[in-house]
């Protein structure tokens, strides 16, 4: 399926919210389908759908080309982040002072 946003699956919302307003109704329906069947992100089906009921109600897709945008770069290769290098979960700081800060299990 050719989706009507090239980079659509590795667009941030903030972004989305913004390309897709160029967008018109069946796009919309293209998009939503797809994300409910790929990704199904609540946050990007409620920001597609909202955007539906504007277009419903009288407005009007704003000019410009929506892939005309910068490209979405450093998304493809995955995180470098590695099970070996990755931080030990813990409790976060409380006030940002160490002494407030329970013992995360420690003895």
């Amino acid at each position: 399926m050719d989706l009507p946003l090239t980079d659509y699956d590795q667009l941030p919302l903030t972004e989305l919210r913004h390309r897709i307003r160029a967008l018109d109704e069946p796009q919309l329906r293209t998009l939503f389908e797809h994300e409910t069947s790929h990704g199904n992100r609540i946050p990007v089906l409620e920001l597609i759908n909202a955007r539906l009921r504007e277009l419903t109600h009288g407005a009007e897709p704003s000019g410009g080309d929506p892939d005309n945008a910068p490209s979405v770069s450093g998304a493809s290769g995955g995180s470098p982040v590695q099970e070996s290098t990755a931080a030990e979960p813990g409790t976060p700081l409380r006030h940002g002072v160490a002494s407030q800060t329970p013992s995360r299990g420690k003895p």
